[in-house]
This record gives C-alpha cells, sequence and structure tokens, in this order.
C-alpha cells in the first residue's frame, strides 16, 4: 500500500510544483538580463485569475476543443504516477513502460494539434501543422534515447532503469548514457516549446508554435492547457535528473528516504532549471526550417546511444 501512495503523492508533487517551476525559470531569467521580474509564485495567481474567469468558445468548434484541455491535463497526471519520481521500484513500474510514457506524450499532443485545427482559425492551423512535424521527429528520438538505458538495464521500465543505474553508478559516465542525456535534453526543448526552438513568452508572431494552437481557449480551459504544459516540463526534467543521476531516489521505502528523495528532486530539477533558465538567456530562436536539423541531431545521438549500449556491456 506504501508504494501506491507514494505514487499518489508523485502526482500530487507534480501537480503543485509544476507551475512553481516555471516561475523559478523566468525568474532567473529574467535576473541574468538585469530585470527585477515577477515573483516564481506568479504562475500561481495567473492560473487562479484563469480559473475564475469565463470560458469563451467558439461556435466551429467541435466536442474535440471542449475535451482536449481535460484530456491533456488527466494524461500528464497519469503519467506523473508512472515515471519514478521519488522511490523506484514502484508497484506501477509494470505499467510505467517507456512506450507506455511515449504514447501518452503523443496522445496529448495530438488531441492538442486537433484542438489547433477545430476552430477553423489561420493561427491554429499553423501552429497545428508545425507541432505535428516536430513530434513526429522528437518522439522516436525521446523513444531512442530512454531505450538506450534500457538495453544495459534489460528492462523498458523506468523504474527499473533507474534502481539499475542506482546499482552501477559508473555507467552514468559511459559514452552511451552522455549521448542519450544530450538526445533527451534536445527532445525536452521541443516537446515542452523552450527555446532555441520555441518562444513560450511570445505570443502573435509568424514563428509560434504551441501559442498558435491555444490562442482560441480562455477561462478554465487555457488554465489547465497552461498548467499542462508546466507539468510537461516538470516531468521531462524529472526524467533527466532521475535517469542520469539518480541518486537521491528512495530504494527503500521509508519516511527519511521518502523525505530525501523529495529533497533531491527539488534540487536536481532546480539545478536544471537555472541551467534553462543560462541557455534560453544565451541562445537565440532557430529559423523554423532549422529545428528539423537539431532534431536530427537528437535522433543521431540517440540512435548512438542505442549502438553503444549494444557494444559496451
Amino acid at each position: 500500500m506504501s508504494g501506491y501512495l507514494i505514487e499518489a503523492f508523485q502526482c500530487i508533487l507534480t501537480v503543485a510544483a509544476a507551475p512553481g517551476l516555471v516561475g523559478l525559470v523566468r525568474w532567473i531569467k529574467a535576473r541574468l538580463q538585469g530585470r527585477t521580474g515577477a515573483s516564481p509564485l506568479q504562475p500561481y495567481r495567473d492560473l487562479r485569475k484563469l480559473l475564475g474567469k469565463e470560458a469563451v468558445v467558439s461556435t466551429n468548434t467541435s466536442w474535440i476543443f471542449r475535451f482536449t484541455p481535460y484530456l491533456l491535463f488527466g494524461s500528464l497526471v497519469v503519467i506523473s504516477a508512472l515515471v519514478p519520481l521519488i522511490a523506484a521500484p514502484l508497484p506501477f513500474d509494470s505499467l510505467g513502460d517507456l512506450v507506455v510514457v511515449v504514447y501518452l506524450l503523443l496522445l496529448g499532443t495530438f488531441f492538442l494539434s486537433l484542438a489547433g485545427l477545430d476552430p477553423g482559425t489561420p493561427f491554429g492551423g499553423m501552429g497545428a501543422s508545425r507541432e505535428m512535424t516536430i513530434a513526429a521527429l522528437a518522439e522516436p528520438a525521446l523513444a531512442l534515447s530512454i531505450f538506450g538505458l534500457a538495453v544495459g538495464a534489460g528492462s523498458t521500465n523506468l523504474g527499473q532503469i533507474v534502481a539499475r543505474t542506482l546499482q552501477d553508478p559508473g555507467s552514468t559516465l559511459s559514452a552511451g548514457h552522455l549521448l542519450a542525456f544530450a538526445s533527451l535534453f534536445i527532445v525536452m526543448l521541443a516537446e515542452t516549446g523552450r527555446l532555441p526552438i520555441d518562444n513560450p513568452s511570445t505570443h502573435l508572431e509568424l514563428t509560434m508554435i504551441h501559442e498558435a494552437m491555444i490562442l482560441e481557449y480562455s477561462g478554465r480551459y487555457l488554465a489547465l492547457i497552461e498548467w499542462a504544459a508546466a507539468m510537461k516540463l516538470f516531468i521531462f526534467l524529472s526524467l533527466l535528473a532521475n535517469l542520469f543521476v539518480p541518486w537521491g531516489v528512495a530504494a527503500v521505502i521509508s519516511p527519511g528516504a521518502v523525505l530525501a528523495a523529495i529533497g533531491f528532486l527539488l534540487l536536481k530539477v532546480g539545478v536544471l532549471a537555472a541551467s534553462l533558465a543560462a541557455l534560453e538567456t544565451t541562445l537565440p530562436k532557430l529559423r523554423l526550417f532549422r529545428v528539423p536539423e537539431l532534431l536530427s541531431v537528437a535522433f543521431l545521438f540517440a540512435l548512438l546511444a542505442v549502438a553503444s549500449s549494444f557494444l559496451v556491456r
């Protein structure tokens, strides 16, 4: 029963901490740019304001437009229960397979693209087309980068991968792990709409991708989509932290180990958030037609990681 409680707490932690993570990245970027910046708690205030506003929906939309925010939010809550955030292994590890997580991520992307097309606006169609192009390149790289770790662990269960890495800490310095980390980091930038692939702080420009699909959303629908985007960033940074630097993940479920694991997770995610903010401050946005080239590099890194896992065992 304690394992199921840990997985339920992982869901609560993701939902509660994700907006704060986005606020932290924004605050660090502002400080690096010499600005005061808004408080890291500002995303919580924005969500509260949006949840209290009326949702205005076009008469041209179907049930897909209204259903997508709930599906997107719900799928990420499910993913947060399947990935090893605090402890490994856990009861849902048999379900928390690499393929399941990738397809749940793709399910949300697919429905969000449909929702962008649903109102029939030019911006929505443009953003949906670009999103599916990026997803077609990013999802295979995501699957391959984690599969490179799965080969060494002998399992595609994420919890088993973390547990195996804890047993063999030296493997984190292998060429396969480093290549897989580089690949997953690039995929994270694409999947979460960060620079240099997309600019999360821009609106109403011809190069936007994620924002173009959600321009027609308002009120509680927009709040759920923004909340889900923050959760997606938290999950990806947690995967980068725990799959490649698993120290701190609780191998035994006890109050002390769980509290330490939460502290280590927040510390590692905070370091990655600071690195992401520094990267976004120094890198310009890529031209849209250069994005496939960057994702092709991520796929090549993932492919080399898989090859290295088979050759060096």
